[in-house]
């Protein structure tokens, strides 16, 4: 079996990465392959929590900006992502890997609510856990959900997957072609450059708690698992303490 650098981790994927590049709000081939690359890792013994985002279909921000309420619409951004990880969960038990959807908002119909130690249970377990419903309250955005998630259940990294970017840099790259990758930096420089990696709330909450951050390209062959393994892929946000 190939050696982990970590045994649970935390994985981030935004609601744009379902849709695939496509003009759908999720296109089936594409979660497939993300439950693909996920059922690899939790092969390898790791323990799987996933957030995930709902971009795809709602951005309370963008909604605000046309009058709604941001109350309201908030809550309709967390609904989206339910819908986004019953999707997913429905390709990863198609791949054979058991898992539990839990919600920040009730919903029991379709899913459990967050209940820390019952999450905890679910990974020992090695069930693949994904938390929906962002942290059921409005203002809060999926990052900080992710960065909240990862430190309840003590993972030792946060994986924050982008799409078609493998790292951070310090202008957008598909913008800028003279953007350079910034392969390794700590929290605190990540906050006084004032780069795009998630929201301050999200990264201070990382600080704090010396949670690593690793940003990678979910789109990249195998770059999960290279992840997953220690290997220097996509850029290293971390304490210093850490090595890359």
């Amino acid at each position: 079996m190939t050696t982990t650098k970590y045994k649970r981790v935390l994985l981030k994927i935004s609601g744009e990465a379902f849709s695939g590049g496509t003009n759908h709000s999720i296109d089936i081939a594409t979660v497939a392959k993300i439950a693909g690359q996920i059922k690899q890792v939790r092969e390898m013994g790791v323990e799987m929590a996933i957030v995930v985002g709902g971009g795809n279909f709602w951005r309370g921000t963008e909604a605000e900006q046309n009058g709604m309420d941001r109350v309201t619409a908030d809550y309709a951004g967390m609904l989206a992502t339910v819908i986004d990880a019953l999707v997913l969960q429905d390709a990863l038990e198609r791949e054979g890997v058991t898992t539990r959807v839990q919600t920040a908002i009730g919903i029991q119909q379709v899913a459990e609510p967050f209940i820390r130690r019952r999450a905890i249970r679910h990974l020992e377990k090695g069930r693949a856990v994904i938390f929906a419903g962002g942290t059921g309250n409005p203002y809060m955005t999926t990052d900080t959900t992710s960065a909240l998630r990862a430190i309840e259940i003590e993972a030792e990294v946060l994986l924050m997957a982008k799409n078609n970017v493998n790292g951070i840099y310090t202008a957008d790259p598909l913008k800028n072609r003279s953007a350079k990758k910034l392969d390794k930096f700590t929290h605190l420089e990540a906050l006084n450059m004032r780069l795009e990696i998630m929201d301050a709330t999200a990264l201070s909450l990382c600080l704090d708690n010396k949670l690593p951050i690793i940003v990678f390209d979910l789109q990249i062959h195998r770059n999960l698992e290279r992840a997953i393994t220690g290997e220097c892929i996509g850029t290293l946000v971390s304490s210093g303490e850490e090595s890359g």
